[in-house]
């Protein structure tokens, strides 16, 4: 049964049902499980992250103030500029896989939405912070 997105709760089920796909996934674990050593920590960053993204107007326990664009310029850049919009495309689905599977509502359709621009944000400047072939 689907429900809304109500809580950190909810979003710690989004958010690990989701990297548990990316960890499996062929195509995108690769890159994931070479990174990420700690899960559980990544997890829980990245539950604060969606949290914080998605529930904005409240007063929450925990806040995120990283910065997510200059980790994935590092990945990018640890992987001989590997990733591709393909990485990216497959990510956006899964997390919509995901979403679709267990959550409806506004606040998951927040979910895609902002997910999908952070994306295109973060291929962009992962790009751009590739050096010039000269």
């Amino acid at each position: 049964m689907k429900k809304q997105i109500e809580n950190r709760d909810d979003v710690y089920l989004l958010v690990s049902t989701f990297y548990d796909k990316v960890r499996a996934d062929d195509f995108l674990g690769t890159f994931f499980n070479r990174v990420i050593t700690d899960w559980e920590a990544h997890i829980e960053r990245l539950t604060t992250f969606w949290e914080t993204s998605l529930f904005m107007t409240r007063k929450l326990e925990k806040k995120y103030y990283g910065n997510p664009l200059a980790v994935h310029v590092e990945v990018d850049k640890e992987n001989d500029h590997a990733i591709t919009e393909h990485h990216f495309g497959a990510w956006l689905n899964l997390w919509f896989q995901t979403l679709d599977e267990h959550f409806e509502g506004e606040v998951a359709e927040n979910a895609k939405n902002r997910a999908r621009k952070m994306g295109s944000f973060m291929y962009l400047n992962i790009f751009q912070a590739r050096p010039s072939k000269s």
